[in-house]
């Protein structure tokens, strides 16, 4: 198509474009080319059909085999996530069950170890409590001195 002349021409439309287009002249047969006879054709029709539906069966063999093995393939997953399941459910109960028996220990501890049982102990063995008339007190200097490591005497004011 020439556009060079839409831009020289002053027209506004140019009605070539919508006449319908010329028939192509048909092309003269060559004289290389050979026609198969029509019993040929028939053979090649035949070829073709058969081609197709070979071809469907295998794509439909293809097919089945994919779903089977997708299909293997998720039920296998299945069965390790039960098994992972399984798993994480036997650990958690022997969590709680390892800390039923830490409360249970701590229990028993704090109850042997309580004040009251202490008292209860040494009141079993004779022993009891001091009194004020059963404290002595022993002054030794009446002034605060102490000595350091080189052997000086040092004298505190009271």
């Amino acid at each position: 198509m020439n556009n060079l002349k839409y831009y020289n021409d002053s027209l506004a439309y140019d009605f070539d474009l919508f006449m319908p287009s010329e028939a192509k002249p048909q092309q003269t047969e060559r004289e290389n080319i050979i026609r198969l006879p029509k019993e040929n054709e028939k053979h090649a029709k035949a070829t073709r059909k058969a081609t197709r539906e070979l071809n469907s069966t295998v794509f439909a063999v293809l097919a089945s085999a994919l779903m089977v093995t997708a299909l293997c393939l998720n039920i296998a997953l299945r069965i390790r996530v039960n098994e992972l399941n399984t798993q994480i459910n036997r650990a958690k109960t022997q969590l709680a069950t390892a800390q039923s028996e830490d409360v249970a220990l701590k229990m028993e501890y704090e109850s042997r170890v309580s004040y009251a049982n202490l008292e209860m102990e040494a009141l079993a063995l004779g022993m009891k409590k001091l009194d004020k008339d059963q404290v002595v007190y022993i002054r030794v200097n009446d002034q605060c001195v102490a000595k350091n490591a080189s052997g000086e005497t040092m004298v505190a004011s009271p």
